[in-house]
């Protein structure tokens, strides 16, 4: 573990020349890593587990889309894939990776597995985090541990198949064994990250669901829905409002800031465009940072965590979500999107 400076603030950071994939082997070599959910980041991070050596199963409902899934990538049932039973009694290291509402539903099938010296993974600090609402609690006598890689599933196991790595934070919320440290960080590695850094299951969900909410996905969608509606109103026709939008930050501009910084990108446009921003993105601070402010406040008393659960309890929540992200697809500016991106032009070859 080394000690890094990000603007004066020092942070405990593992990188993978300090901690290489052959001591990660090492430190699992005896274990069994049961992933429990084939969902969001099941998939992404058991294969990427598998392809990097380690002994992994893979626990998921009998019947159900997942389990279908499961078996297409080439888990075989009986021998890798198994149900979410069956998986905690053959585990050493058990991934909590269903959904947050699946967590709390098959708890108490999960707890009676846990037996001493076994590891509980998350990736997510909620069910921990709001353990008075979750019920989940989990022995004294086992790890508690938390890799979040910071992007989706698909893009891990993308980037892994590149031959790059994905940032993760990780944390230890219990360390039973003396052990756990040496687990986390293999884990890490093992599902594909180069460069770990430490937090707090409370500090994971925190940021997590502001950024979520925030300019991830929420604050974002917010944003250019009002510069397209903006735009349109204005004679300015789909496609020129999608592409000035959405299309020209999310194929040009983006990989430019992902890999070179903001600070760069305003050193490296025109003049105009130079001045434009620097004039107004404090005007864009200012104006949204009562919203940010409002979001974390709602995360921090747990109101958004009630919010989802409530939610994701009722028994038509499935239909009205459902009927919710068609709204977004059928709204002009995706259904515009949809036609810009089967017009981008292939690369020569």
């Amino acid at each position: 573990m080394a000690k890094m400076n990000f603007g004066g603030v020092e942070e405990n950071v593992v990188t993978r020349p300090e901690f290489p994939l052959e001591k990660a082997r090492e430190v699992l070599k005896d274990e069994t890593i049961a992933v429990l959910g084939y969902g969001v980041q099941g998939p992404g991070q058991s294969l990427n587990l598998k392809d990097n050596g380690f002994n992994v199963i893979v626990g998921q409902r009998k019947g159900s889309k997942s389990w279908d899934k499961a078996v297409e990538d080439g888990w075989v049932p009986g021998e890798t894939l198994f149900d979410i039973e069956e998986a905690c009694e053959k585990a050493t290291i058990i991934e909590y990776l269903l959904s947050d509402a699946g967590q709390i539903s098959v708890w108490p099938t999960v707890k009676k597995h846990l037996t001493a010296g076994k590891a509980l993974y998350f990736s997510h600090g909620f069910g921990i985090t709001y353990n008075d609402k979750t019920g989940i609690v989990p022995p004294a006598d086992v790890d508690v541990i938390l890799v979040a890689p910071k992007g989706s599933g698909t893009s891990l196991r993308r980037l892994f198949l590149q031959g790059k790595g994905i940032n993760s934070s990780y944390a230890i919320y219990q360390d039973a064994t003396g052990k756990a440290y040496e687990r986390v960080i293999a884990l890490g590695v093992g599902v594909g990250s180069g460069y770990l850094f430490e937090t707090t299951f409370k500090r994971e969900v925190y940021s997590d669901l502001t950024g979520e909410r925030g300019t991830l996905m929420g604050a974002i969608q917010g944003i250019f829905a009002a510069q397209y509606q903006v735009l349109r109103e204005n004679g300015h026709t789909p496609s020129e409002a999608f592409n000035e939008t959405v299309e020209e930050l999310s194929q040009s501009l983006m990989p430019l800031i992902a890999e070179n910084g903001m600070d760069w990108m305003y050193a490296n446009c025109s003049t105009t465009a130079q001045r434009g921003a620097l004039d107004w993105w404090k005007k864009f601070r200012d104006a949204t940072l009562p919203v940010f402010k409002d979001l974390y406040e709602s995360v921090k008393t747990g109101n958004e965590a009630q919010i989802s659960i409530d939610s994701n309890s009722k028994p038509d929540y499935r239909e009205k979500l459902n009927a919710e992200l068609k709204e977004l697809h059928d709204s002009e500016i995706w259904r515009t999107g949809e036609t810009v991106r089967a017009l981008r032009p292939e690369r020569s070859r």
